[in-house]
């Protein structure tokens, strides 16, 4: 009886050095699990193969933790193949809730008076 094969563990770690480049981390914190990421060109002849997919998969807006299993890639390495393709401009990465968080965050007045308020029970 054979195994599951787990992404990341099973995986040959020349192929995975490989892919970084020797990185095993990100310089960019602009990735999470659900942080979208969105391409914004085509694969250019001679691309990594994996940058390739990345940017063919991402026409439409697609989270880390979709490519991570797309790919087959554990998380830290696709995090680190996004970073190079955001520093070369090729994908542009969103958080879903950055957009509207400042808008519906409560007034720091309001905060104080309830907290004054639980201080005085």
């Amino acid at each position: 009886m054979t195994r599951p094969r787990r992404p990341g563990r099973d995986d040959d770690p020349d192929r995975l050095y490989t892919l970084t480049g020797g990185r095993s981390r990100s310089d960019s914190d602009a990735f999470d699990l659900v942080t979208l990421v969105v391409s914004e060109c085509e694969p250019t002849p001679g691309m990594q193969s994996e940058h390739a997919t990345i940017l063919r998969m991402c026409q439409l807006p697609t989270a880390v933790v979709e490519i991570s299993a797309a790919l087959g890639l554990p998380v830290s390495i696709v995090r680190i193949m996004l970073s190079d393709l955001l520093d070369t401009g090729r994908i542009s990465a969103r958080h879903p809730r950055t957009a509207r968080v400042a808008d519906r965050l409560p007034d720091p007045d309001i905060l104080e008076q309830v907290l004054v308020g639980l201080r005085n029970l």
